[in-house]
């Protein structure tokens, strides 16, 4: 048996996607797969921010149309890369166990890696406005300054000296072997909410593939499923993509529910946030408890 599995060509990528299906063969002996790369929208624009060009399906796009057309099987992304709303015919077959969903603040040499020990208007690279807005919170005098460009493009600016800091997800650096500092721990969820799913693969398939689930079935974690639906919940009800800034963060014990999200204008203003604990035994319940934090978020004053 073989599946065509769709993958954008960046490091980052084409690692998470390696190691996913290095995986699901060992789950399913004798499963072939082969790697088809595309070239999104996103990757091909690098000199503007995401907000600027059309938001979080400049990533998926063209691997969505892979699928729809047949040329895929099956598409590794990191969730976070996903709109609210899937194409019609498509789903997500699968969520693996979720990774670190933090983030981690890396700095050049001679600086202490600590928001508040960085010396005054310490410039930080980072082209998310979730980062911006919470930085800019802990740190009102700090200069948020634009840095697009893949994982080893975002270091080596910091290392050449064109940022003091830069901030980069704790999960893209795991799954690219790259070593974290010991001093370069990563910023606790209380300092720094996630983005909405960060962390998390999200395996897509179309709707009506069976054969696809099947082999699937044995990757996927029902708790990062549950934390995923409640998070991907909120992001629904705001109609949100990454030209709004929007953290979320869901914490799954048992049937135990606990999910916090914040909300601001672009600029950091009307910033609002909300915890909210309860239950959620199916992705439907959770995907229902986020709707309704979502919505309670946007109409907040």
């Amino acid at each position: 048996m073989k599946l065509v599995v769709a993958t954008r060509k960046s490091a980052l990528a084409l690692a998470q996607t390696r190691a996913f299906c290095a995986a699901l063969v060992e789950k399913n002996p004798g499963l072939e797969i082969e790697e088809l790369q595309v070239v999104t929208t996103g990757d091909r624009i690098q000199d503007r921010p995401l907000n600027e060009v059309g938001g979080k399906g400049l990533f998926v796009k063209e691997i969505e149309e892979a699928l729809l057309d047949r040329r895929a099987d099956l598409a590794v992304h990191s969730m976070k890369d996903l709109p609210a709303e899937q194409p019609k015919g498509l789903a997500i077959g699968c969520v693996p166990e979720r990774a670190d969903p933090r983030d981690v603040l890396l700095v050049r040499d001679g600086l202490t890696p600590e928001l508040a020990a960085l010396p005054s208007h310490v410039r930080i690279g980072s082209s998310s406005l979730r980062r911006r807005v919470a930085l800019l919170r802990h740190r009102k005098d700090a200069v948020i300054e634009p840095l697009r460009g893949n994982i080893d493009t975002r270091m080596r600016k910091l290392q050449a000296g064109a940022h003091d800091a830069i901030v980069l997800a704790a999960a893209g650096l795991s799954r690219l072997g790259v070593a974290i500092p010991v001093t370069h721990r990563p910023i606790e969820i209380t300092e720094m909410l996630p983005a909405v799913a960060q962390g998390i693969l999200a395996i897509e398939i179309r709707h009506d593939d069976e054969r696809a689930r099947q082999v699937l079935a044995p990757m996927e974690h029902d708790v990062s499923r549950l934390r995923a639906c409640a998070e991907r919940g909120v992001l629904r009800a705001l109609g949100a993509d990454c030209t709004v800034p929007l953290a979320a963060h869901a914490v799954v014990e048992g049937d135990a529910l606990a999910l916090e999200a914040w909300l601001s204008e672009e600029d950091g203003s009307r910033f609002r946030v909300l915890t909210e604990r309860g239950t959620a035994r199916t992705p439907r319940e959770a995907e229902e408890f986020g709707l309704a934090l979502g919505a309670r978020l946007r109409d907040h004053k």
